[in-house]
């Protein structure tokens, strides 16, 4: 008895300890990259801006291509502590003439040195902030079905504000 109940006791000593560890892992597959010209800001007030994506915009990779097309914008928000949280909505119309919804939050946290730099217009990369975003999309296209049912994330790979604003990321679907 006492063996059976030593066994018990180091099975749930073994298993609790087991609790926290990391069960499953993520793989990312490369979907496309996401190019956005941005038109100039509207600032609404110290916690609201919204970029308008301009004309030029587009997606490419192995399995879908095609361009950004109107309307798109992107909400961002400036929460407490400076860090920035994006509310985006855009449409891809394919190179074979689908048209897929996209949207996607995402967050953004820079220092303040790395704000100034961007307010003056520098083009940053994911080595200058932390830029992630994760999107969903939606289409009735059969052949673009698959996109319904994965949740993608996407890094920055450039972002630049001022003259000849835009954002570039890569997308990759989380299987």
């Amino acid at each position: 008895m006492k063996q059976i109940l030593s066994a018990a006791l180091c099975l749930v000593a073994f298993g609790s300890s087991q609790a926290g560890a990391q069960t499953t892992k993520i793989t990312p597959e490369y979907l496309m990259t996401l190019y956005a010209p941005l038109d100039p800001p509207q600032k609404i007030d110290d916690s609201l801006i919204i970029y308008n994506v301009g004309p030029g915009g587009w997606v490419n990779g192995p399995k879908i291509k095609g361009t950004v097309i109107a309307p798109a914008a992107d909400w961002l928000r400036v929460m407490p502590g400076g860090n920035l949280r994006q509310d985006v909505r855009l449409t891809v119309k394919t190179d074979d003439g689908a048209l897929i919804y996209v949207t996607y939050s995402g967050i953004i946290n820079r220092s303040k040195d790395v704000a100034k730099r961007a307010s003056s217009g520098e083009m940053l990369t994911p080595a200058d902030e932390y830029f992630l975003m994760v999107p969903t999309m939606e289409t009735s296209s059969e052949a673009y079905f698959w996109l319904n049912q994965v949740q993608c994330v996407g890094k920055m790979v450039e972002v630049k504000t001022g003259a000849n604003s835009f954002v570039k990321y890569d997308i990759f679907v989380v299987h």
